[in-house]
């Protein structure tokens, strides 16, 4: 994708597309995404009206995001706070994470390399051992204990990659004024991440669900990776098959479930769900570091 840019008007160059317009653009190609995928029609549309809104600005999107932030955004019409928060990223960071990756474009390795200090393997390791793909959700891992127990880092690496990424997060955050940290004080029941899981599981191994042609580990291109789009309460779950490295070299492809869930703020977490070969959950599906919740729920069940 196009980093967003701000127009140029050099002799003889043609002028880049505005800010509204590249909003815009990407707002509508989620709603269409959204609706090809089966997501629910009113989240397709909802995307649709904010992409006419900010296409029908009088004045450019980012004048009101530099001077008003987050809050400023949420005031437009038809435009909330989730949409909000997506304009901003796209804005403060020329890219849209979940609209990469409902394309397939989703690179973990090439999002965790431009934290100070991390290089390619240390992005592949953090990656592989976390199950998260975007800074958000790894600095929820380090600030809840995950990236402390991550194989092969120690804690002063950990301390340093904690440190760097909430610099880089915070001065982000600061440009979008109104963006809080994430916590992972709220989570979902364990018994809809199992739920989703078993649904797309299901769902795929009888081939009823779209499918999207993932960049990585795809030479031919072919649309192989199904996605499905969920509600389970206020959370919203995208779930996919875990297309990492990783996940391919251990031929767990088919078994590795990432699910990303939205509350009802628009905050974001991540989880995949695995079938242990060992321990006490061998055999079962399990929630990566949420294995205390998936012990009582099976003991309970």
């Amino acid at each position: 994708m196009t980093a967003l840019r701000a127009e140029t008007a050099d002799a003889g160059r043609a002028p880049a597309a505005s800010d509204n317009e590249q909003v815009a653009d990407m707002l509508r190609e989620m709603a269409a995404l959204l609706a090809a995928q089966g997501d629910n029609p009113y989240r397709a549309a909802a995307y649709r009206r904010a992409a006419d809104t900010v296409a029908a600005l009088p004045h450019s999107v980012r004048e009101t995001f530099e001077r008003e932030g987050i809050a400023g955004l949420d005031t437009l019409p038809a435009i909330g706070a989730g949409i909000a928060a997506a304009i901003g990223e796209m804005l403060s960071r020329g890219r849209w994470s979940r609209l990469d990756r409902l394309r397939g474009d989703g690179d973990a390795d090439a999002v965790f390399r431009t934290i100070p200090g991390v290089g390619p393997e240390l992005a592949r390791r953090l990656h592989e051992a976390l199950g998260v793909d975007t800074l958000e959700a790894l600095e929820v891992a380090a600030h809840d204990g995950r990236l402390d127990q991550a194989p092969r880092l120690g804690a002063r690496r950990a301390a340093a990659i904690r440190a760097a990424l909430t610099d880089m997060l915070d001065r982000g955050r600061a440009l979008r004024r109104g963006a809080a940290r994430p916590t992972s004080a709220q989570e979902p029941p364990i018994e809809w991440l199992l739920d989703v899981d078993r649904d797309y599981r299901a769902a795929a191994q009888a081939g009823n669900l779209p499918k999207i042609a993932p960049r990585r580990f795809n030479p031919t291109g072919e649309a192989w990776l199904p996605v499905l789009h969920t509600q389970r309460g206020d959370w919203h779950f995208t779930a996919l098959f875990s297309n990492t490295a990783r996940a391919h070299e251990l031929d767990h492809v088919h078994d590795w479930v990432v699910l990303y869930g939205e509350d009802k703020d628009h905050a974001e977490r991540q989880y995949t769900v695995v079938t242990p070969a060992a321990g006490t959950l061998a055999g079962r599906r399990v929630v990566r570091g949420r294995e205390a919740d998936c012990r009582a729920w099976y003991a309970a069940h």
